[in-house]
């Protein structure tokens, strides 16, 4: 839609995380190319982003569930209306940190990025 893509800063990506530039593009050709060879085959796979919740593409169904604590912040307030927690649960929106990332697919397999 018009928009202009921006170049990824490797060294600003490298320096941030105390690693060589080389690491940095090694890293993340490693995972685009394992995420792309996953969505080809049709295998499973889940983004656990931190602090914020998971992200789950299964064939052509692409969900994200989000950590309790987050969307605590996002709103401002403690949910501690078991009828709003509830409704959120039963809209697949919230994803407690110690469920196993696999229990969240059909199939109970997954792989997991990053690793």
């Amino acid at each position: 839609g018009g928009k202009q893509l921006e170049p990824l800063k490797y060294a600003k990506v490298a320096m941030e995380a105390s690693v060589s530039r080389r690491k940095v593009e090694c890293c993340i050709f490693g995972t685009t190319s394992l995420l792309y060879h996953c969505l080809e085959k049709g295998v499973s796979v889940a983004f656990v982003l931190r602090d914020v919740g998971v992200l789950l593409i299964e064939g052509s169904m692409v969900q994200m569930r989000f950590y309790l604590d987050f969307l605590e912040k996002v709103i401002g307030e403690r949910i501690q209306d078991r009828a709003i927690l509830k409704a959120l649960q039963q809209l697949d929106m919230v994803v407690y940190r110690a469920v196993p990332i696999a229990s969240l697919s059909f199939t109970g397999r997954v792989i997991i990025f990053p690793k």
